[in-house]
Order: C-alpha cells, then structure tokens, then sequence
C-alpha cells in the first residue's frame, strides 16, 4: 500500500465527525472518499460513505442534524453524496432526503441578482465557496430529474459572479462580493473584499469542473457555458503557480508578502480541477503533465510520517471568512488572511486532497 492509500485508510478509519449538525467539511470527505471509489474500486471507501449517511440519514429521508434554524449554503454541500448512497443502495431514503435539500434551497434566501445568499447571516453577499457548496448538488439534481429550470440556475449563478468578481489585471476571482456594499471589508463601489484568497478560488474552480461534467449530455448548451467560465478561470489562476513546486500560495498574487506560504487545500484544488479538466476533455490535455507534477510535489512537501507510524497532511489553512461585523479581524486583508492558523489533517485539506489523488489515479499515474 503506498503512502497516499495508508493515510486515507487511517485517515477514514478513525474518522469522527467534523460536526454534530450536517456539515460542509465532513462532505469535503465524503466526495474525496466516493471519488477514490470510482478510481480504485476500494470498497473502504465506498463503506465509509454509506456507513456515514445511514447514521445521518433516518428511514423516513429525514436529518434530524440538519440545522433548519440556519439558511446556510454550506449546509446543502454533504447532499450531493446522497446521488452516490442512491446509485449504490437504492434505498428511497436517500431520494427523500435529495427532495429535501432542494426544498430547503427554494426557500433559500437570494441577492437581487438572483445568487444564494451566502448564509443568513452574511446578507446579500456572494462568496466563491458557496458555488461549490450548492452548485454541484443541483447540476446532480437537474441531471438526474431533467430540470431545466434548474440547470438554467446554475448557469445563471456562474455568470453572475463572473460579473461581481472577476479581475481583469489578474484574471483571479474576489473571495467575495456584498451586492448591498455595506460590510466593512466591501468595496464602496463594487461591493468586493479586497484580496484573492487560495481556497476560495478552489471551491470556485472544482464547482466549475464538477458541474460542467454533471450536466453533462442531459444539457449540453449550459455545459458549454461553464466550460467557458472553467477555461478562462483555470487561463487566470495558472500564472501564478510557484515555478519550483507548481503549487500555490495562500494569497494567491503575493508569492513575495512575508508570512505567506503553499497552502495544501487550495493547490489539491486546483490541481484536481486541471486533471479533471484534462480527463473529460474540458481543458487543454497539454496541462496534464504539469498537474500531475505537482501532485507529486504536495504529497512531497506535506504528508508526513510522525515517529509513531501515523501519517499526517499538513499546511492547511484552517479556516478564512469575512465579518460579519462583531468579527472585524476578519476584513479581507492579506495580513488577516496569513494571520490564520495552519493545521494538519483538517477535513478541507484532506477531501479536496483525496479528489484530487483520485484524479492521479484516474490518469493511470
């Protein structure tokens, strides 16, 4: 077993939930998890899944720990591993609890331009990460129950944060945009924050690939749209790759800010889209070898074996946000984004680092 399959393994096996509620990080997870499954075929993999949703899922579709006080687009993120448990099972619980989450997002409160707030309590914001939390599940849910009303969306939803927080000087993308332009952190006149963040972009990107792969041939014109989006966004972000590891940094465009650093979720991010990308036909097949280069040197640079035999990833952000206005630490600038704590072993570095290695393994690499 190599170094990557004996992390996972003690990794999954010794797993405990992210948090009690249904949560977005225990899906980071989850998708890594059913993505190595369809790569290798491991039943471990497929095993940890359905063992986790059946505890979260009861008889009825019901989630007894979905958080109904909350309007969260973070909560909607652990629903597209339902497709998976159905596809698998055939149990109708999890058909009922698909139904579930896209009830929750009719009633999700929206911006005027028509995007998902954010959450409750971040109103009339769009952040990058709430495409990948939302998006992938309905392009599943369009897909699987023909609804073009709701392929449309996503579309929609893709090019209107085209529109807020695209950066022509750089070709990256703000974490986030405040369409009301009251927050602290918010530009006065184009309501975004400040700076590019690593991970952010990442959610953005694997959103992206995922869902242009999801729609599929079921709605091909709304494929091509966001294949579009993913080869101008991949065009934007590759410039700024380390030139020795190919990886990137946390602030993505201040490689020479001191402090800042290669960041272990945000590069299995990106790499994972432009394998994914390069796999399915999505992006240029010349920008494989690059990728699976730097895979090579993230699992390089940051799985490691402790002097007790236990692996370890590490150099992963543990968490970056904006506001709200009780937290004004939290505004934006690349001194508060370099100001948070690098871990190890977090769900949102491992997950994204699983997908990713499913990726290498799809490439027969």
């Amino acid at each position: 077993m190599d170094a990557n399959a004996s992390f996972f393994a003690q990794y999954l096996n010794g797993y405990t939930p992210y948090k009690k509620s249904w949560n977005y990080e225990d899906s980071c997870v989850l998708v890594g998890a059913v993505d190595l499954y369809e790569a290798s075929g491991e039943p471990l993999y497929r095993d940890f899944v359905l063992g986790y949703l059946s505890r979260f899922v009861m008889e009825d579709g019901s989630i007894p720990n979905f958080d109904l006080k909350a309007y969260s687009i973070d909560n909607v993120a652990p629903g597209r591993a339902l497709f998976f448990a159905l596809r698998e099972t055939g149990d109708s619980r999890y058909e009922q609890a698909i139904r579930f989450h896209e009830e929750r997002l009719c009633g999700h409160p929206r911006c005027a331009c028509g995007n998902f707030w954010h959450k409750e309590i971040y109103p009339d914001q769009v952040w990058l990460d709430g495409l990948y939390m939302a998006q992938p599940f309905r392009a599943l849910y369009a897909a699987k129950y023909g609804d073009r009303a709701v392929a449309d969306d996503v579309v929609n939803q893709f090019e209107n944060v085209r529109k807020l927080l695209y950066d022509d000087k750089t070709g990256l993308y703000f974490h986030a945009c405040d369409t009301a332009k009251v927050q602290f952190w918010a530009n006065k006149d184009t309501g975004c924050s400040p700076n590019f963040w690593l991970r952010s972009m990442g959610w953005y990107l694997m959103a992206l690939a995922d869902c242009a792969d999801f729609l599929g041939d079921a709605f091909p014109a709304q494929k091509a749209v966001l294949t579009g989006l993913l080869q101008e966004a991949v065009r934007g972000i590759l410039p700024w790759q380390d030139k020795k590891t190919g990886l990137f940094y946390q602030v993505i465009d201040r490689a020479d800010e001191p402090g800042n650093y290669l960041e272990t979720s945000g590069s299995a991010m990106v790499l994972y889209t432009v394998l994914k990308g390069c796999r399915l036909g999505l992006l240029d097949g010349a920008l494989k070898e690059g990728a699976l280069e730097a895979m090579k040197n993230l699992t390089g640079m940051q799985l490691r074996k402790d002097d007790a035999g236990c692996w370890h990833l590490g150099g992963i952000c543990k968490v970056a946000g904006l506001g709200p206005a009780s937290n004004p630490a939290r505004d934006g600038s690349v001194a508060y984004y370099l100001s948070e704590p690098v871990v190890e072993d977090d769900a949102k570095g491992v997950g994204p680092y699983m997908m990713a290695v499913s990726e290498v393994l799809k490439a027969g690499a």
